[in-house]
């Protein structure tokens, strides 16, 4: 038997291959799936099942491609109605993968549908619990995204529903059980997700605080609930594409893959209506751009981030990215269920720019040249857009929180006639909002190059730890 955990570090997320005796599982594969297949064929298998542990909101699975591509089943645990054809697997059966065996476990709260899957091995003995967003290492799934879906589900019901679940159906099974969760940090299907990827089920009762033993039902909803943000804005939408059906991701990359040249690209921006998305890193980006596209670097939580700012998942999006990863691009996007990119600039921005086309710049300075500005004029207005418990744990005293997760609130703060001086963490999302707000007429940002960490490093800033409400624009 071969289990392997696929983690997809820009998502967060953790996919599953799952193999014994020429028959295969994959439990909650990515939007493009040859990988799969290719792995499969290496071990000269067939894939048998592909599993689904709920209707996932922050990523677009590749159900449907890999069906029709393997004639395999897809499976959802109890209450799953999607619009398609699948197997509904009943609580508690057996599905036969070679000689392993895999009980499905209806464990509803993150949503009604979600399933944990456990493996037994060759020799019946429980080796590991595939947990979906139902447990994940340091955390629990967060109960208030199905309410997004269905209106009557409360989070508060949700959570009811998740505490049983752990309670009677996965607190019960061996402490010697290794948990692999569908997520890890960075996703925002949960709050407290630990950087590991997988742990045994002793250990996470032991440190998990959600599955402490003395936590009755009302102690468990109030410290899942405590702390909640609002999710992105696609998430919903995601949802609906995973129980709805989508286009095949081979007709998304056909559709992205077209090569522009800087005239070209300029007309058809300018006829679609189409957002102009630039891959390349934040200070190659400041140092020239076209004008009135955004920036979310491909190096960093990219399909996130694009799922926060853009809000439109049928948006027409065309491309800047640094030459040979246009592909990599279109796939990121398709991820998270933005399938309308229809294009590419050939050659990348150094095309644009040797067409003799109009370019715009975004002034970067260093932490060292913001300390001499604030010296000389102490009303030195600083943006912070990092989140607020990033803010709140420790912030330039003055400074002003204005997070990128909700940047039209914060936009609304901000005075057009003003300057302002914008940093994040390490400057990756400080680039991201200046983008954003440069197109919406705002020319006064000034992006302080490497983030707070650069700050810090200085040890000449005057920061605080608290929380005043006076400093903060939301």
């Amino acid at each position: 038997m071969k289990v392997e955990q696929i983690y997809t570090g820009c998502l967060a997320q953790g996919a599953y291959y799952i193999m014994s005796e020429g028959e295969v599982a994959i439990i909650d594969p990515l939007r493009e799936v040859d990988a799969y297949i290719q792995r499969a064929n290496a071990d000269k298998s067939k894939i048998k099942f592909v599993l689904e542990t709920h209707f996932h909101a922050d990523f677009v699975s590749g159900h449907l491609d890999l069906a029709k591509k393997t004639g395999a089943k897809i499976v959802y645990g109890p209450t799953a109605t999607p619009n398609f054809d699948f197997y509904s697997a009943k609580d508690g059966e057996i599905l036969n993968v070679g000689k392993a065996k895999i009980k499905v476990i209806h464990t509803p709260g993150h949503t009604m549908e979600s399933t944990c899957y456990l493996l037994m091995n060759e020799q019946n003995k429980e080796v590991a619990l595939f947990s979906g967003d139902t447990l994940f290492i340091g955390d629990v799934g967060r109960p208030d995204l199905a309410q997004k879906v269905k209106a009557e589900l409360t989070q508060e019901i949700l959570a009811g529903h998740l505490y049983d679940s752990l309670r009677n159906k996965i607190m019960t099974l061996s402490d010697d059980i290794i948990i692999y969760p569908a997520h890890g940090a960075g996703s925002a299907c949960g709050k407290k997700m630990s950087k590991e990827t997988q742990d045994t089920l002793g250990h996470q009762k032991a440190t998990n605080y959600a599955l402490a033993p003395d936590m009755n039902k009302q102690e468990f909803i109030e410290a899942v609930l405590d702390g909640l943000v609002p999710p992105p804005g696609y998430f919903p939408l995601n949802v609906l594409m995973n129980i709805q059906g989508y286009e095949s991701i081979d007709e998304v990359m056909q559709r992205g893959q077209h090569a522009f040249t800087p005239g070209e690209f300029e007309a058809v921006a300018s006829e679609a209506n189409a957002l102009i998305l630039d891959t390349r890193n934040a200070q190659a980006f400041c140092q020239g751009f076209i004008p009135n596209s955004i920036n979310i670097g491909i190096d960093g939580s990219f399909a996130p981030w694009v799922g926060a700012m853009i809000p439109d998942i049928k948006q027409q999006i065309l491309l800047v990215c640094d030459e040979g990863l246009e592909s990599e691009v279109i796939t990121r996007l398709a991820r998270v269920g933005y399938d309308f990119t229809i294009g590419f600039l050939q050659g990348g921005f150094d095309a644009w720019k040797n067409a003799g086309k109009e370019i715009d710049t975004i002034t970067s300075i260093t932490a060292e040249q913001l300390l001499d500005q604030k010296n000389n004029n102490p009303d030195t207005l600083i943006l912070d857009v990092r989140k607020a418990s990033e803010f709140n744990s420790e912030h330039i005293k003055g400074a002003l929180n204005a997070p990128l997760d909700f940047i039209n609130d914060s936009m609304a703060s901000i005075d057009k006639q003003k300057n302002y001086f914008v940093h994040c963490a390490g400057g990756y999302r400080s680039m991201i909002f200046i983008s954003i707000l440069k197109a919406r007429g705002f020319e006064k940002l000034i992006d302080v190059k490497g983030g707070f960490t650069s700050i810090k490093e200085t040890g000449k800033f005057n920061t605080t730890a608290y929380k005043s409400p006076t400093t903060l624009l939301l």
